[in-house]
């Protein structure tokens, strides 16, 4: 085994222990929630650096949940949404090309016992585009371990970033539509709603009609994955000196 090799092992095994310890040690929701209140303080700033801290929790594998919801708290479902689609897609590119390079050897291992994943590992080699947006639209694994998965993939990156950009995108507007809709119940209990009445009804109409829509797309993505990659599944052979009867 070459040098070079064997020491980005063994920087990617400190690299993964570290970001491990961190995220078991710090307060890492009490740090989002300082992150949040900061942005909010640096107003027209605050999208384009809430973008690169969500870049970085897509890397160091922090859930984005908290940083999703506050983008629409502080942005608006349109401002918020363009943020985080964005940054999203950036931070999971980021992650791509990590996983197909310095942790390579680590996140093998990591998916090494999943027959899950070497079936989708096969139907990508045929399907790329669509497996990959399949698997945004109704993910079977982490976010964060799935943008390092497909770096092990034949995937082409061109296929990886549009498909994870169209593909995250109904959950991305689900989500930032509940911050904002947070922010308007904050408002509303604080005796300052924003908007008339007629305002309201149409932003809740919509949050709802996002929501149902959202679930819908992922029961029909999580169909069509399961049937795309139940055909790249090994057929289970008997056991020698065992018969196959006929049900």
């Amino acid at each position: 085994m070459k040098v070079n090799t064997i020491l980005r092992i063994v920087a990617g095994i400190l690299l993964v222990g570290a970001i491990a310890v961190a995220l078991a040690v710090l307060p890492v929701q009490d740090y989002l929630a300082r992150l949040l209140s900061w942005v909010e303080s640096v107003g027209p700033w605050g999208p384009p650096l809430l973008g690169v801290a969500y870049v970085a929790a897509c890397v160091l594998f922090v859930p984005g949940l908290i940083l999703t919801l506050g983008a629409g708290f502080l942005f608006g479902v349109v401002w918020g949404t363009i943020t985080v689609s964005i940054a999203s897609v950036l931070g999971a590119t980021a992650a791509f090309f990590i996983g197909r390079t310095l942790l390579r050897r680590p996140i093998e291992r990591r998916i090494a016992d999943s027959p899950r994943f070497s079936a989708i590992d096969r139907a990508v080699g045929q399907q790329g585009f669509k497996i990959v947006l399949l698997t945004r639209l109704s993910p079977i694994f982490p976010f964060n371990l799935l943008n390092y998965a497909f770096g092990l993939t034949g995937v082409k990156l061109w296929q990886y970033v549009l498909a994870s950009w169209i593909g995250m995108l109904p959950g991305t507007v689900m989500y930032v539509y509940l911050g904002s809709a947070l922010k308007s119940l904050t408002e509303v209990a604080a005796g300052q709603p924003e908007g008339g009445a007629a305002q309201n009804v149409f932003f809740y109409a919509g949050l709802v009609m996002t929501v149902i829509a959202t679930v819908v797309i992922t029961r029909v993505a999580r169909r069509a994955l399961n049937e795309a990659v139940s055909e790249h599944q090994p057929e289970a052979r008997p056991v020698a000196g065992q018969s196959v009867s006929p049900t």
